[in-house]
């Protein structure tokens, strides 16, 4: 559970807040390791050991450390402005994105705009878009036509952790699905 606490904590300073424990990122959400532990310690003790374990251990895969064990970033999810690099790459035919349903009607509007995130955040499939609509309410999935959308020239990346990222989902690529569970469309 302390580990839980803990990885929450890092997650807000990488992604969100790297000043509330005096920590800096570069321009690509890296934060030197050393920094963040002492910037952490300050309100939650933590060794490079835990850290080590928090980051391996992530279900998400919400971190990675450097190679040379020297700096650490958040892979995605980043309100603070940074570019986390994430790999360009062509999609698959359908990608999804889950929702509350309060936000259907400003979606079918404006499309999926990233908010105060750098990216558009996007689901490989649907229980997993489920999910996350979850979070916010009422759960809505849309289904991105996304080979569509590639093709005219709006490019799709893929973070460290595997996640689907896009800058904007314009509304013409969007259909809102009825019943995500046998992915019918309304």
């Amino acid at each position: 559970m302390q580990h839980v606490k803990l990885s929450k904590y890092i997650s807000y300073l990488l992604r969100h807040h790297p000043e509330a424990a005096g920590v800096t990122l570069d321009e690509h959400g890296w934060a030197v390791v050393d920094e963040l532990i002492d910037g952490v310690s300050k309100t939650h003790p933590i060794t490079r050991d835990v850290l080590e374990e928090i980051v391996r251990t992530d279900a998400k895969q919400r971190y990675t450390i450097s190679s040379d064990g020297t700096h650490i970033r958040a892979n995605h999810g980043h309100s603070v402005k940074v570019d986390p690099e994430p790999e360009e790459t062509g999609p698959p035919e359908f990608l999804y994105h889950g929702t509350a349903e309060k936000s259907v009607g400003s979606i079918l509007e404006k499309g999926i705009l990233p908010m105060e995130r750098v990216y558009v955040h996007i689901s490989s499939d649907i229980e997993t878009a489920m999910e996350v609509g979850r979070r916010h309410g009422k759960p809505t999935v849309f289904r991105i036509k996304s080979v569509e959308m590639y093709k005219d020239g709006h490019p799709f990346f893929r973070s460290a952790s595997g996640l689907w990222l896009a800058r904007e989902v314009p509304p013409r690529y969007l259909e809102l699905l009825k019943d995500p569970h046998v992915g019918s469309k309304e």
